[in-house]
């Protein structure tokens, strides 16, 4: 079920024991022993007689959470939901959830990226009530993804962003 496993290169991500990614995550060390066993989780790296978990298990641990606290989602739900999903996914996934709940409220316009490359992402409501997520790529040239599309959807969205602002 879990496509990315943690990368041994501490410099790109933090590693906890267990009983710190418990705690980090607020969820028992049963619970994490058990998203192991089901496939949810990777199993952790082996570092000599030390287990470590990664960035990856913290964010997967949070996103689970989540699912089952806001979108009161079973676990099976849940376990189909992830299955094949990459950490890139799963962030992806977080950072959905995030702009749901505060596209709820009315913010202004945020801007994300940095550098030369800048995109507004902004939460549109169209005739019919479709919500919509435009990725404003350029001056004059947008993307939109409407928000009940998927994580495939939002993660291709983002895909073309990102190619687009390492090509300046």
């Amino acid at each position: 079920m879990y496509r990315d496993g943690p990368t041994d290169d501490a410099s790109e991500q933090r590693a906890f024991k267990l009983d710190e990614l418990a705690a980090e995550a607020d969820v028992s060390v049963r619970t994490i022993r058990y998203y192991v066993q089901r496939g949810l989780l990777a199993p952790p790296v082996f570092r000599g007689r030390d287990t470590v978990y990664g960035e990856g298990h913290l964010n997967r641990l949070r996103l689970i959470k989540r699912l089952q606290d806001e979108r009161y989602l079973p676990l099976d739900a849940i376990a189909s939901e992830l299955e094949g999903k990459s950490d890139a996914d799963v962030r992806l996934m977080l950072d959905r959830l995030d702009r749901s709940i505060k596209s709820e409220r009315p913010e202004p316009e945020t801007v994300a990226g940095d550098g030369p490359f800048r995109a507004r992402l902004r939460p549109v409501t169209r005739s019919g009530g479709e919500r919509w997520v435009k990725f404003v790529l350029a001056d004059g040239v947008e993307l939109s993804v409407r928000e009940d599309a998927g994580w495939d959807a939002e993660a291709l969205a983002e895909r073309v962003r990102a190619s687009l602002g390492r090509r300046r």
